[in-house]
């Protein structure tokens, strides 16, 4: 009971910040509402029992990707100017759309017989997956950090006031 209660709140946290991703009229707030969902997810991921993917959800959505969009917000010029208009010409046709998804999605969902399976990974699933993150792989995460590091002090430099 506790934990549907905790499903609820947590499912709840997650889609307030998804619609505050979309309805924000700033593009910071709306990476802040971004960062809020990221964390919603986590939360679902701790109730799954998964700490690992809820960790990685953390470090690297909330701890790199949101923090990257909010530096290229800050560092983008004028992106919400008074002329600026609140709505598009298309918000219609989007909305049609995101209904006919959802639609979709729950037929889907009510229709298809899933398969659920109450099995636990093997024991040693972590442990291959560090050592292989750390041994194997790692020169293509320093090369891809380097890359991300090169590609924000590109972005500094193009912004930067002449």
């Amino acid at each position: 009971m506790i934990t549907q209660i905790a499903f609820i709140g947590i499912a709840l946290l997650t889609l307030a910040g998804a619609i505050g991703v979309v309805l924000a009229r700033s593009v910071f707030v709306s990476a802040l509402f971004l960062i809020l969902s990221f964390v919603g997810v986590s939360g679902i991921y701790v109730l799954l029992e998964a700490p690992f993917l809820a960790g990685v959800q953390l470090l690297v959505y909330v701890g790199a990707v949101a923090v990257l969009i909010i530096f290229a917000v800050m560092l983008t010029r004028d992106m919400m100017s008074e002329e600026t208009p609140f709505l598009n010409r298309q918000w219609g046709c989007g909305g049609v759309m995101a209904a006919v998804l959802f639609v979709l999605l729950l037929l889907i969902g009510f229709i298809a017989d899933w398969p659920v399976s109450s099995a636990k990974p093997p024991e040693d699933t972590i442990s291959a997956l560090g050592e292989a993150l750390m041994g194997k792989y790692v020169l293509p995460f320093e090369v891809a950090s380097v890359f991300l590091l090169v590609a924000l002090i590109g972005a500094i430099v193009v912004a930067r006031e002449r």
